[in-house]
Protein backbone atom coordinates (compact mmCIF):
# COMPACT_ATOMS: atom_id res chain seq x y z
CA UNK A 1 0.00 0.00 0.00
CA UNK A 2 3.05 2.44 0.66
CA UNK A 3 4.47 2.10 -2.55
CA UNK A 4 0.62 2.36 -4.58
CA UNK A 5 0.47 5.56 -2.02
CA UNK A 6 4.07 6.42 -3.40
CA UNK A 7 3.01 6.02 -7.19
CA UNK A 8 -0.12 7.84 -6.72
CA UNK A 9 1.86 10.75 -5.41
CA UNK A 10 4.30 10.47 -8.30
CA UNK A 11 1.47 10.72 -10.80
CA UNK A 12 -0.29 13.16 -9.32
CA UNK A 13 2.80 15.71 -8.79
CA UNK A 14 3.92 14.80 -12.57
CA UNK A 15 0.52 16.17 -14.02
CA UNK A 16 -1.02 12.93 -14.92
CA UNK A 17 -4.35 13.29 -16.45
CA UNK A 18 -7.25 11.41 -13.97
CA UNK A 19 -3.98 9.86 -11.67
CA UNK A 20 -6.66 8.15 -9.68
CA UNK A 21 -8.75 7.02 -12.73
CA UNK A 22 -8.74 2.46 -11.98
CA UNK A 23 -10.05 0.22 -14.13
CA UNK A 24 -11.97 -2.28 -12.32
CA UNK A 25 -13.19 -5.74 -13.64
CA UNK A 26 -15.87 -8.20 -12.33
CA UNK A 27 -17.30 -11.04 -13.24
CA UNK A 28 -20.85 -10.51 -13.98
CA UNK A 29 -24.08 -13.18 -13.09
CA UNK A 30 -23.56 -14.64 -16.48
CA UNK A 31 -19.60 -15.56 -16.33
CA UNK A 32 -18.39 -12.93 -18.13
CA UNK A 33 -15.96 -10.13 -16.91
CA UNK A 34 -16.83 -6.58 -17.49
CA UNK A 35 -14.36 -3.57 -17.11
CA UNK A 36 -15.33 -0.10 -16.31
CA UNK A 37 -13.24 2.99 -14.90
CA UNK A 38 -14.16 4.02 -11.72
CA UNK A 39 -12.10 6.43 -8.80
CA UNK A 40 -9.91 5.16 -5.99
CA UNK A 41 -10.79 7.75 -3.62
CA UNK A 42 -9.30 6.83 -0.23
CA UNK A 43 -6.44 4.61 0.41
CA UNK A 44 -6.38 2.85 3.75
CA UNK A 45 -3.89 0.80 5.51
CA UNK A 46 -6.38 -2.11 4.63
CA UNK A 47 -6.49 -1.65 1.01
CA UNK A 48 -8.61 1.20 -1.21
CA UNK A 49 -11.87 2.41 -1.31
CA UNK A 50 -13.95 3.63 -4.51
CA UNK A 51 -17.79 4.21 -4.63
CA UNK A 52 -20.89 3.30 -6.64
CA UNK A 53 -24.41 2.62 -7.01
CA UNK A 54 -24.86 -0.95 -5.36
CA UNK A 55 -27.67 -1.80 -7.81
CA UNK A 56 -25.01 -0.64 -10.94
CA UNK A 57 -23.99 -3.86 -13.05
CA UNK A 58 -20.91 -3.52 -10.89
CA UNK A 59 -22.34 -3.86 -7.89
CA UNK A 60 -24.57 -7.20 -8.71
CA UNK A 61 -21.95 -8.73 -9.63
CA UNK A 62 -19.67 -7.76 -6.70
CA UNK A 63 -22.10 -9.13 -4.42
CA UNK A 64 -22.10 -12.76 -6.24
CA UNK A 65 -18.53 -12.44 -7.36
CA UNK A 66 -16.72 -10.07 -4.93
CA UNK A 67 -13.63 -10.70 -6.17
CA UNK A 68 -12.02 -8.17 -8.71
CA UNK A 69 -9.36 -6.81 -10.52
CA UNK A 70 -7.92 -3.66 -11.06
CA UNK A 71 -5.54 -1.19 -13.02
CA UNK A 72 -4.18 1.74 -13.02
CA UNK A 73 -2.15 2.95 -16.45
CA UNK A 74 0.08 6.04 -16.66
CA UNK A 75 1.16 5.94 -20.05
CA UNK A 76 3.36 8.87 -19.70
CA UNK A 77 5.21 7.43 -16.63
CA UNK A 78 5.66 3.91 -18.18
CA UNK A 79 3.49 2.78 -15.23
CA UNK A 80 1.10 0.74 -14.54
CA UNK A 81 -0.24 -1.48 -11.17
CA UNK A 82 -2.32 -4.61 -11.37
CA UNK A 83 -4.43 -5.14 -8.34
CA UNK A 84 -6.25 -8.27 -7.04
CA UNK A 85 -8.38 -8.63 -4.16
CA UNK A 86 -11.44 -8.83 -2.87
CA UNK A 87 -14.38 -6.70 -2.54
CA UNK A 88 -16.68 -5.15 0.95
CA UNK A 89 -19.25 -2.72 1.63
CA UNK A 90 -17.56 0.17 3.99
CA UNK A 91 -19.67 0.91 6.87
CA UNK A 92 -22.23 3.78 6.01
CA UNK A 93 -20.84 6.04 8.38
CA UNK A 94 -17.83 6.40 5.84
CA UNK A 95 -20.36 6.54 2.92
CA UNK A 96 -22.20 8.98 4.57
CA UNK A 97 -19.39 11.44 4.60
CA UNK A 98 -18.33 10.86 1.01
CA UNK A 99 -21.58 11.60 -0.07
CA UNK A 100 -21.94 14.91 1.80
CA UNK A 101 -18.78 15.90 0.30
CA UNK A 102 -20.25 15.43 -3.53
CA UNK A 103 -21.38 18.46 -5.71
CA UNK A 104 -24.75 18.64 -5.19
CA UNK A 105 -25.58 17.17 -9.04
CA UNK A 106 -23.84 14.56 -8.26
CA UNK A 107 -26.00 13.89 -4.82
CA UNK A 108 -29.06 14.48 -6.96
CA UNK A 109 -27.85 12.25 -9.77
CA UNK A 110 -27.10 9.28 -7.73
CA UNK A 111 -30.58 9.12 -6.30
CA UNK A 112 -31.78 9.86 -10.34
CA UNK A 113 -29.79 7.29 -11.93
CA UNK A 114 -30.47 3.75 -11.99
CA UNK A 115 -27.59 2.85 -13.14
CA UNK A 116 -27.12 0.11 -15.97
CA UNK A 117 -30.70 -0.33 -16.18
CA UNK A 118 -32.12 0.59 -19.71
CA UNK A 119 -33.21 4.53 -20.05
CA UNK A 120 -36.25 4.91 -22.51
CA UNK A 121 -34.91 8.81 -22.91
CA UNK A 122 -32.85 11.49 -21.75
CA UNK A 123 -36.28 13.04 -20.67
CA UNK A 124 -36.85 10.15 -18.29
CA UNK A 125 -33.54 10.62 -16.60
CA UNK A 126 -33.90 14.67 -16.76
CA UNK A 127 -37.45 14.57 -15.45
CA UNK A 128 -36.04 12.01 -12.15
CA UNK A 129 -33.72 14.96 -11.39
CA UNK A 130 -35.72 17.38 -11.43
CA UNK A 131 -38.35 15.01 -8.58
CA UNK A 132 -35.22 14.51 -6.47
CA UNK A 133 -34.38 18.47 -6.75
CA UNK A 134 -37.74 19.44 -5.53
CA UNK A 135 -37.79 16.71 -3.17
CA UNK A 136 -34.46 16.93 -1.32
CA UNK A 137 -34.44 21.48 -1.71
CA UNK A 138 -31.75 21.49 1.05
CA UNK A 139 -29.47 18.64 2.00
CA UNK A 140 -29.53 15.15 0.07
CA UNK A 141 -29.54 12.38 2.07
CA UNK A 142 -26.99 9.55 0.53
CA UNK A 143 -29.39 7.19 -1.25
CA UNK A 144 -29.47 3.48 0.58
CA UNK A 145 -28.65 1.80 -3.15
CA UNK A 146 -25.32 3.87 -2.85
CA UNK A 147 -21.95 3.97 -0.99
CA UNK A 148 -18.24 2.61 -1.08
CA UNK A 149 -16.53 -0.76 -1.18
CA UNK A 150 -13.12 -1.33 0.38
CA UNK A 151 -10.83 -3.09 -2.03
CA UNK A 152 -8.38 -5.45 0.38
CA UNK A 153 -5.41 -6.52 -2.26
CA UNK A 154 -4.44 -10.13 -2.46
CA UNK A 155 -1.61 -9.40 -5.33
CA UNK A 156 0.02 -6.08 -6.61
CA UNK A 157 2.15 -5.97 -9.94
CA UNK A 158 4.08 -2.57 -10.40
CA UNK A 159 5.19 -2.97 -13.63
CA UNK A 160 7.82 0.31 -15.01
CA UNK A 161 8.31 0.13 -18.57
CA UNK A 162 12.45 -0.03 -19.40
CA UNK A 163 14.16 0.49 -23.13
CA UNK A 164 14.43 -3.07 -25.09
CA UNK A 165 11.05 -4.36 -23.54
CA UNK A 166 12.91 -5.27 -20.51
CA UNK A 167 10.34 -3.88 -18.16
CA UNK A 168 10.87 -4.07 -14.22
CA UNK A 169 7.36 -6.26 -12.82
CA UNK A 170 7.40 -6.35 -9.11
CA UNK A 171 4.73 -8.49 -7.61
CA UNK A 172 3.72 -8.06 -3.87
CA UNK A 173 1.43 -11.56 -3.42
CA UNK A 174 -0.46 -12.44 0.09
CA UNK A 175 0.06 -16.14 0.78
CA UNK A 176 0.04 -17.36 4.34
CA UNK A 177 -0.43 -13.94 6.16
CA UNK A 178 2.40 -12.71 4.79
CA UNK A 179 3.33 -10.49 1.75
CA UNK A 180 5.87 -12.56 -0.73
CA UNK A 181 7.77 -10.55 -3.01
CA UNK A 182 9.10 -11.20 -6.16
CA UNK A 183 10.13 -10.40 -10.01
CA UNK A 184 8.38 -11.59 -13.05
CA UNK A 185 10.41 -11.50 -16.64
CA UNK A 186 9.08 -8.92 -18.65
Amino acid sequence: MDLLAKWLRNATEKGVSEPNAIAISTINSDGFPQTRIVYLRELLEEGFVFYTNYLSSKGKALAVHPKMHGLLFWPGLERQISISGICEKIPSEMSDAYFKERPRGSQLGAWASHQSDVLISRKELEDRVLYYSEKFPNEVPRPPHWGGYLVKPSRFEFWQGRPSRLHDRIVFQFENENWKVFRLNP
